[in-house]
């Protein structure tokens, strides 16, 4: 599962945009209705994506990429991929001796990689900048 860090990140994107970046860890922790150290941990992961830009102490955080150019999988990789780059672990130490502890992890590669292709492919096809227009186009 795809842990809430990633939808808490478009939050913050979306926050960033729409306020023009004229905000603080607080006033996005309030928004998300979660704690500052949360905020500030997930801005961390943003900013070594190099999506923001902020410095303590100093009220503003400006996006590094315009939003139109921020998409899902950038988020994704920022706050939520995992370290070997699969999404998909395949558990080990199977037994040898049993036919399908044989065969399972080689039978499961090939759909659990095109299913991680296909989520990507999504993900690089949708940007933040849609979820802001959406936003707006409720308000």
């Amino acid at each position: 599962m795809i842990s809430s860090r990633f939808s808490v990140a478009i939050h913050i994107l979306a926050l960033i945009d729409m306020n023009d970046g004229k905000i603080t860890s607080e006033y996005i922790a309030g928004s998300v209705n979660t704690n500052a150290a949360v905020i500030r941990r997930i801005m961390g992961m943003l900013s070594r994506a190099n999506l923001i830009a902020s410095r303590p102490g100093v009220v503003g955080i400006k996006l590094i990429k315009p939003i139109k150019e921020i998409t899902f999988l950038d988020v994704y990789r920022a706050v939520d991929l995992p370290e070997e780059h699969e999404l998909f672990a395949l558990h080990q130490d199977t037994n040898l001796q049993c036919e399908v502890g044989r065969n399972i992890q080689s039978a499961l590669e090939k759909p659990l990689r095109e299913a991680q292709s296909q989520m990507e492919r999504v993900l690089a096809g949708t940007t933040v900048e849609q979820i802001v227009q959406d936003i707006r186009s409720r308000s």
